[in-house]
């Protein structure tokens, strides 16, 4: 009796099925098909559409400009020489401020779209206080923005270069700020961290992986920004704002805490401003400087890209900043 055998090899690891983010998107739209008419019913309120409302206006606002900021974040690191930029920058920080601000008359953009700039040229080697100045001066000094405001208050002109100095001058007085008191301890180290080289990969490669990767880290945090900015829509009265604003100084204040909240796109904030004619127009200014340089979205996207130590100082001295810029710009021009 003969008895043969087979030599069987190492036995495969049966594959285990993972649970994705793709399944769990597919299993979330099949159940609120089931479930709409329930839903709708439950969802009918009007304080959830105001909510939702608000949420999807600051979303549908910013993403295209934060869109924007990525690609010319992504052009930066994959076709701009490190070494141009250090050269194109005073080796003086504080000469290096103000060139900074100017220069973010060049980026039709809005707030969303400075961060992940602003953050790409500290990577690249250029002063943090001038990669600052420039966040806080390109989403309110470009020529989109200027034009915007021109257009909502063409019966107040002089609103237009109030604009412009006051915003222009936060700019500066806080990347001189940063100068003379900010640590670099206080920004994230993966924001300071140079890019590396290439590694052989393409200029194009390059550019879409850094595309990708600031966008999919900016876009939660402005998704997180929204929300708030919606949930102040809906809990806080209208009538109390109203209420504050009869007294000028409380007025400058009241608009200055609504520009944060409210989340505002810098191309569409003169008009919201605009709509708001029972004010004068000194704190109508404060809400237009406010606005682009500190907000509930903005604070949000700094904490994702410079780290939540950083926001926590940054954003109340933006803020403090922004005010003062604001009353001395509407001191002269108003």
């Amino acid at each position: 009796m003969t008895i043969t055998g087979e030599i069987r090899g190492p036995r495969r690891p049966r594959a285990r099925w993972r649970v994705t983010s793709l399944e769990v998107l597919c299993g979330l739209l099949v159940l609120a098909l089931l479930l709409q008419d329930w839903l709708v019913g439950v969802l009918d309120v009007p304080a959830l559409r105001t909510g939702a409302t608000v949420f999807v206006a600051v979303c549908v606002q910013a993403m295209p400009f934060l869109v924007l900021g990525v690609l010319i974040s992504g052009a930066i690191a994959a076709f701009v020489p490190a070494s141009l930029l250090r050269r194109a920058m005073p080796r003086n920080p504080a000469l290096a401020v103000p060139v900074a601000g100017v220069a973010g008359v060049a980026l039709p953009g809005c707030e969303c779209a400075s961060v992940p700039v602003a953050r790409r040229l500290m990577q690249q080697g250029v002063a943090p206080a001038a990669a600052l100045a420039f966040l806080l001066a390109a989403p309110a000094v470009n020529p989109v923005v200027l034009v915007s405001t021109a257009v909502a208050f063409k019966d107040a002109p002089w609103m237009v270069p109030a604009r412009f100095v006051g915003s222009l001058l936060t700019a500066v007085v806080m990347g001189w700020l940063w100068t003379r008191f900010g640590k670099a301890e206080w920004i994230a180290e993966r924001a300071l961290r140079r890019i590396p080289d290439r590694d052989g990969r393409s200029r194009w490669a390059v550019f879409a992986e850094t595309a990708r990767h600031d966008l999919v880290e900016a876009g939660g945090f402005l998704v997180l920004g929204g929300v708030f900015a919606a949930v102040f829509n809906v809990l806080v009265p209208t009538a109390w704002l109203e209420t504050l604003g009869a007294q000028l100084a409380l007025a400058v204040l009241v608009m200055a805490l609504l520009a944060v909240v409210l989340a505002l796109c810098s191309e569409a904030d003169a008009f919201v401003a605009m709509s708001m004619s029972a004010l004068p127009l000194l704190p109508r200014l404060a809400f237009l400087v406010v606005g682009p340089a500190v907000d509930v979205k903005l604070v949000a996207l700094q904490a994702g890209a410079f780290g939540r130590g950083f926001a926590a100082r940054f954003a109340p001295a933006t803020f403090v900043v922004a005010v003062a810029c604001a009353l001395v710009s509407g001191w002269v021009f108003l």
